[in-house]
């Protein structure tokens, strides 16, 4: 699971350079909308040059390539699908784009003979994308899904709003497959880099509707992105006491017991234990606990 997701323009060095120094728990490269027409292959000679300079990086690594109705993804393919990958992110993506992407996978990955299995990160960004969410969770390499906001709102007749009414709904379909399927659910990129207040805000209602992660556009999001979609030290502490209690009533064979004057069963437990969990992968926790 991760909590964030760094956009990298595949046409830029510098930020390919230092994208291990950013702190994002993934980085996506961009062949795709950051990348002009012009400068397509330039940018996959490029990108291809730094994965093969890198070597065990400290975050995941996904492609964003073109979309399967240009003439620009199959090279895009050949260029980065190794190894050094994680995962493709795929733009407007629809089941049966998906199940094409699978194909071309496993023939590059066969011919190759690479050690890895690359997975899959669809970006719902069209009416046809929301309405298949659901199978699209379901599909296999599914890692993750990416909501893209802006080219929905455009599919819908939609103006973006700063409150964000108008994608309440594919957030929560969205978020509520991929809890279902035990996959990162991840939020569109809130594009004013200058407004923190405004990224706080749309962070939390993502959140608050079961959304674990968001992409970001810019290295200064980072820090509030992490803020907000890690478990909090009250939340931490919360769970600690909790796990700590549900020990000793466990040892006393109690199946249900109170805290703090409420009842704690098992979904409660299972709830802290989560949170344990993220601390620990997002290392939040002293040394001695972690």
């Amino acid at each position: 699971m991760v909590r964030s997701m760094l956009f990298i323009p595949g046409n830029n060095p510098a930020m390919l350079q230092n994208a291990d120094v950013f702190g994002a728990d993934a980085v996506i490269i961009d062949l795709e909308d950051a990348v002009s027409i012009q400068e397509k292959d330039a940018a996959r000679i490029l990108v291809k040059a730094y994965l093969e300079s890198i070597d065990h990086p400290p975050m995941k690594i996904y492609i964003r390539i073109n979309g399967l109705d240009t003439t620009d993804y199959e090279k895009d393919l050949q260029s980065v699908v190794t190894d050094q990958i994680d995962g493709i992110v795929l733009p407007k993506a629809k089941v049966c784009d998906v199940e094409r992407l699978l194909t071309l996978l496993y023939k590059i990955e066969s011919e190759t003979h690479m050690q890895k299995i690359i997975g899959i990160i669809p970006i719902v960004e069209s009416a046809k994308s929301v309405l298949e969410i659901e199978k699209l969770a379901a599909l296999s390499r599914i890692q993750g899904m990416l909501l893209g906001a802006e080219d929905l709102s455009a599919d819908m007749e939609l103006m973006r709003t700063i409150t964000g009414t108008e994608i309440e709904y594919p957030r929560a379909r969205m978020a509520f497959a991929c809890k279902a399927y035990k996959i990162d659910a991840i939020d569109t990129p809130f594009t004013d880099t200058s407004d923190n207040l405004g990224l706080i805000a749309d962070c939390q209602k993502a959140q608050n509707l079961g959304l674990n992660a968001k992409a970001a556009i810019h290295p200064n999001q980072l820090e509030t992105i992490h803020d907000v979609f890690s478990p909090s030290l009250q939340r931490i502490e919360w769970a600690k006491r909790v796990l700590k209690a549900a020990k000793k009533a466990d040892d006393q064979g109690l199946g249900v017991f109170s805290l703090d004057g409420k009842m704690i069963d098992k979904p409660i437990i299972e709830r802290a234990t989560k949170i344990m969990e993220s601390a620990k992968r997002y290392r939040l926790l002293p040394v001695e606990n972690a």
